[in-house]
C-alpha cells in the first residue's frame, strides 16, 4: 500500500490555501500539510480553520489539525487545593503582555527529556509580529520581580489558541493558566484550544472533543474575526484571582 501523501503548500499560494480538515493523516494524527510560509495572514488563516503550525529546525513548516481535540473550557479550570494554598502563599504576581518575547523565549529554552524545540527562531518572530498586531498574547508570572512562569497563544474572536507555556518556579504554569482562564471567561471565551492531550492538561480539566464539534465552535466563536483585548496590566496578586 502506497504511503499517505502531504498535501504541498507554496509560498505564493493563497494565505488560506489548506486542503480540506478531513484530509489529516490518522498517524500521525492530525498531518495536514507541509510547506507554505509563517506569514500573518496564513498562521491567522489556519488557526481560523483548526489548523496550527508544529516542526522543527531544518524541516519545512508542517500544519496540524489532530482528532480529538484537547480544550479547557476556562471556567472549569480545575486547581487542587494544594495547588490553591501553594499560589496563595507564593506572593506571585501576574501580568499581561508586559514581556511577550521573553515568555516564547523561555517556552523555547531546552527542556528535561526533550531532544530540542520546535519554537524556532522563525516561529519566534513570527509571533513577535502577531503580537504587535494585537493577535498574539503572553500571561507572565513574576515573583520579585523574576519571570518564573507564563504562556503565550493567538486569540481570534472569542478563542484563544495556546501556543506554549513554562514554569521556572513551583506552579509557575498554572499560575498562568489560571490567570489567562479569568480574563478569558470575562471575555465569554467558550474554550481555550490546548491542541495535544497531555496528562498535566487532564488534570487541570482539559477535555478532548470531537474535531467537529470543535470546528463548530470556531465558526460561531471566531467571529467577527478581530483581535482580543488583553491590554499591559499593572501587576496583580496571584491570590486575587483564586
Amino acid at each position: 500500500m502506497a504511503a499517505p501523501r502531504i498535501h504541498w503548500i507554496s509560498a505564493e499560494d493563497p494565505p488560506d490555501a489548506f486542503p480540506d480538515i478531513d484530509a489529516a493523516l490518522e498517524e500521525p494524527n492530525g498531518l495536514l500539510a507541509a510547506g507554505g510560509d509563517l506569514s500573518d495572514a496564513r498562521l491567522l488563516a489556519a488557526y481560523r480553520r483548526g489548523i496550527f503550525p508544529w516542526y522543527e529546525e531544518g524541516q519545512p513548516v508542517l500544519w496540524w489539525s489532530p482528532r480529538p481535540r484537547c480544550i479547557i473550557r476556562p471556567s472549569r479550570l480545575h486547581l487542587s487545593r494544594r495547588t490553591e494554598r501553594a499560589l496563595r502563599g507564593s506572593g506571585y504576581t501576574v501580568t499581561f503582555n508586559r514581556q511577550f518575547r521573553s515568555v516564547v523565549e523561555r517556552c523555547a529554552a531546552p527542556r528535561e527529556a526533550q531532544a530540542g524545540t520546535w519554537i524556532t527562531d522563525d516561529m519566534m518572530t513570527a509571533y513577535d509580529r502577531l503580537h504587535r498586531r494585537g493577535w498574539a498574547h503572553s500571561v507572565e508570572i513574576l515573583s520579585g520581580g523574576a519571570l518564573v512562569g507564563g504562556l503565550y497563544g493567538i486569540a481570534i474572536g472569542r478563542v484563544f489558541f495556546g501556543e506554549s507555556m513554562f514554569s521556572d518556579g513551583r506552579d509557575g504554569s498554572k499560575a498562568a493558566l489560571l490567570a489567562l482562564c479569568r480574563q478569558l471567561t470575562a471575555h465569554d471565551c467558550p474554550l481555550l484550544d490546548c491542541q495535544v492531550e497531555s496528562g498535566h492538561l487532564l488534570s487541570l480539566g482539559a477535555e478532548l472533543i470531537e474535531r467537529e464539534r470543535f470546528l463548530a465552535t470556531l465558526d460561531d466563536a471566531c467571529e467577527p474575526q478581530r483581535p482580543m483585548t488583553f491590554l499591559p496590566s499593572a501587576p496583580q496578586p496571584i491570590e486575587a484571582l483564586l
